[in-house]
């Protein structure tokens, strides 16, 4: 599918976006700007400004609020890659050296921080209050659910409605926040935002359980990788594999999860079975509900070009092949 990031909608916003975000980010100290400056320059597709600019155009036209929520979700985000690569041990981000790999652990958890506030300071000193709400109780939920995510992890307990929390919490809120942020900015209007958050929501679990089926492979991915096995994480695809194998080959699948998870041939056996036992066509399944029922709030909100580009991005997180 054509990757949607191309669309010219709200390109000469987004300009003024990169401009606007790299004045926030400015520091007075020379090893701060230096750090800014690379993970600027290897910023990914910038979905989440994008889906800020968009549903704010949705209701109106972009306005310095707009741009503010921008750059406040964009600065939440990028701090919690950072403190996401100190906690995960990573070494790379998109292709690249980690910042706790360039500069170690502790510059890395500061930058996290400096990003962080930075953000909430640009909310509060232009009165931002309701669109730094938003954030904050984005933020909280991103904490809530990797602590859930941890406990759970550690032994093996997950249930599907455990699973839908956390990544809930995890992932889908900040793609909700964005979404919300956006829509209040050019809208005032709490009923929207509600339900632009929804909207946003349904998306972002959508865009996690694609992400959980490339460790199973497609026929456009390649070969399965197995990581997410490796770090012990349960996705969907496994969740309902465990719920639907026999006895012996769950309590060896958690055997492997457990003890085998590096072990290539027994990854294989276990990625091979979740295909077996249905897990794949089951995830796919959920990934469709969410994004139809996203699609199913599009319906509802003004029919205009940036709707028209923002159901291209829904559907492109479901279709994409990375």
């Amino acid at each position: 599918m054509q990757d949607p990031s191309n669309n010219t909608i709200v390109a000469a916003e987004l300009q003024l976006f990169e401009q606007k975000f790299k004045q926030a980010v400015k520091s007075q100290a020379a090893l701060l700007d230096r750090i800014t400056h690379y993970i600027i320059n290897r910023k990914g597709k910038q979905l989440r400004p994008r889906f800020v600019l968009l549903c704010a155009k949705l209701f109106g036209p972009i306005n310095e609020s707009s741009y503010r929520a921008a750059s406040l979700v964009e600065l939440v985000h990028t701090a919690s890659l950072v403190h996401d690569d100190v906690v995960d041990e990573s070494n790379e981000r998109r292709g690249f050296f980690s910042i706790n790999a360039l500069w170690k652990n502790k510059v890395a958890v500061l930058v996290g921080d400096y990003l962080l506030t930075k953000g909430l300071l640009l909310a509060v000193e232009n009165g931002e209050f309701e669109i730094l709400r938003i954030l904050t109780a984005a933020v909280r939920q991103m904490s809530e659910g990797e602590l859930l995510q941890i406990e759970k992890s550690r032994k093996l307990n997950l249930d599907e409605g455990i699973y839908f929390d956390i990544i809930r919490n995890k992932t889908a809120s900040l793609l909700a926040s964005a979404c919300a942020a956006g829509a209040y900015s050019t809208s005032q209007d709490a009923a929207i935002t509600e339900q632009v958050r929804l909207f946003g929501e349904h998306v972002g679990i959508a865009f996690q359980i694609k992400d959980d089926l490339f460790d199973y492979g497609t026929a456009n991915v390649g070969k399965p990788t197995g990581n997410d096995i490796k770090e012990k994480k349960l996705t969907l695809p496994l969740i309902y594999a465990l719920q639907q194998a026999s006895p012996a080959d769950r309590q060896k699948m958690i055997y492997i999860i457990k003890n085998k998870n590096t072990h290539r041939p027994s990854v294989e056996w276990l990625l091979q079975k979740v295909t077996e036992c249905g897990g794949i066509t089951y995830a796919t399944q959920k990934m469709e509900d969410y994004k139809n029922a996203a699609l199913a709030i599009l319906q509802q909100l003004p029919q205009n070009e940036c709707n028209a580009a923002l159901e291209a991005l829904v559907r492109y997180t479901t279709d994409r092949a990375y």
